[in-house]
């Protein structure tokens, strides 16, 4: 009796292991016996597994821990083939010397489709970029100019056939799902060229499904993200006006986004950290107020690490709030008690020495207190060494009212106002309640 349970035990492990997914990467032109599995969402890359190859560049595994999405195999310096996983079986090669074009499934009908979109996407993009040039320019009662538009119009049924047709066999799958959402707007000729960026603005969206919570194992939304906010970029425009710009942008992105409260923190998660990696503070503010904190958003660790004195402060020192008291030594090593300060009002600015937006501000706003004469001015510093504090206040003339613990960004002060940058400002009123929360000269200026 035993030694059957042993053989029926023995061959449901062999049926088991025969129907295990198999994944295989062939990686001719390199050497490495080692790399490194990735999961990827967006941007972003998760650790899962190092490999060991059978020899050099063959690469066999199986994992069923493996979700659903798309996948990246590093290897050597900088090198990496992408793939999607949908738990069957795999098998890719590749010349390392060229991974972009000898890219090729030998057996996954969903990495075909996969590999064969990224080339017409490259391919359209291209190619109706350059007629769409040529339309713009071209007198349009030339025959060459008909020319052109056919040859555009034959591009997109082209485009449009592989998108809606050919990768639609299975609908439901999730290659099908993800080249539906991601494909690349299609523009008629019947559009004239000036038209079309306003049409773009209002319907390049419109193929996306952002209730599909899975294509956040992908780059779907992050792709479409970024293409749509090349809409609302202007080089001209000075650098407020392009970020009002970037409001309407997110505005549309975040509002499609919220049909599904995962891919809305995809993509929540994905504007504040582009923003912030670009300098656009105001839009990674308007988000942080409008969404993030609005609707209680989970963002990435790290993101929000990064942002949480941010997200702290627009939650918990909005207008109307009373401020923390401060308590601190001013140049001279008296202590100085913020609460026992007599004025109608006092603008509270955190900065530092080094801050290079510090050195232009803080003289502004001195000549600007100076001439009104109407608030105090209490400036706490940041910095570490008490020389570069001093020479700051020294060099400027700031006869305001100087503080700082020289802690830097462990000052309780900094703690207790979430402070993520400099300069920060806070007008506070004769109780310390908060009356606004300028951002820039001009802003103080109205207040």
């Amino acid at each position: 009796m035993k030694i059957i349970l042993k053989i029926f035990c023995l061959l449901i492990l062999l049926n088991i292991l025969s129907f295990a997914q198999q994944i295989k990467i062939s990686i001719d032109n390199v050497t490495e016996n080692r790399a490194i599995l990735f999961s990827l969402s967006g941007e972003k890359q998760t650790f899962v597994d190092s490999i060991s190859a059978l020899t050099a560049g063959q690469f066999s595994f199986s994992n069923e821990n493996l979700r659903t999405g798309f996948y990246r195999l590093s290897f050597g310096k900088h090198k990496s083939i992408t793939f999607l996983n949908d738990g069957k079986d795999i098998e890719i090669t590749a010349d390392a010397e060229n991974i972009a074009e000898s890219l090729h499934a030998v057996n996954s009908e969903s990495n075909k489709l996969y590999y064969e979109f990224v080339k017409l996407n490259r391919d359209y993009k291209t190619k109706s970029e350059l007629l769409q040039l040529i339309l713009s320019r071209y007198p349009s009662n030339d025959d060459y100019y008909d020319l052109t538009k056919q040859k555009l119009n034959e591009l997109q049924y082209d485009y449009l056939k592989f998108v809606n047709m050919t990768s639609q066999e299975e609908p439901e799958s999730f290659i099908a799902r993800f080249i539906k959402s991601s494909q690349l707007p299609v523009i008629s000729t019947d559009i004239p060229i000036e038209e079309q960026l306003e049409h773009l603005k209002e319907h390049s969206l419109d193929n996306v499904d952002f209730n599909d919570d899975e294509l956040i194992y992908s780059d779907c939304f992050t792709n479409k993200s970024i293409e749509y906010l090349t809409y609302f970029r202007n080089p001209q425009l000075p650098l407020g006006m392009l970020e009002q710009e970037f409001q309407k942008a997110v505005d549309t992105l975040l509002t499609k986004a919220s049909a599904n409260i995962f891919v809305y923190q995809h993509v929540a998660d994905y504007l504040v950290d582009g923003f912030k990696k670009f300098g656009f503070d105001n839009v990674v503010d308007y988000i942080i107020e409008n969404y993030v904190v609005k609707d209680d958003l989970c963002l990435d660790e790290q993101t929000e690490n990064s942002l949480q004195n941010r997200i702290n402060q627009s939650k918990l020192l909005t207008i109307g709030k009373i401020a923390p008291n401060i308590i601190l030594p001013d140049e001279t090593g008296n202590e100085i008690n913020l609460s026992e300060i007599k004025a109608d009002k006092i603008l509270l600015i955190f900065y530092a020495s080094w801050c290079p937006h510090c050195k232009d501000l803080l003289p502004e706003i001195h000549k600007l207190y100076k001439a009104k004469n109407s608030f105090e001015v209490v400036a706490v510093s940041l910095d570490e060494k008490r020389d570069d504090w001093l020479n700051f206040i020294s060099e400027n003339n700031l006869d305001w009212i100087n503080l700082s613990d020289l802690k830097g960004w462990e000052s309780k002060a900094s703690a207790d106002y979430y402070i993520y940058a400099t300069p920060t400002m806070f007008m506070l009123d004769s109780g310390l309640k908060i009356i606004a929360k300028p951002t820039n000269l001009e802003e103080l200026k109205i207040k």
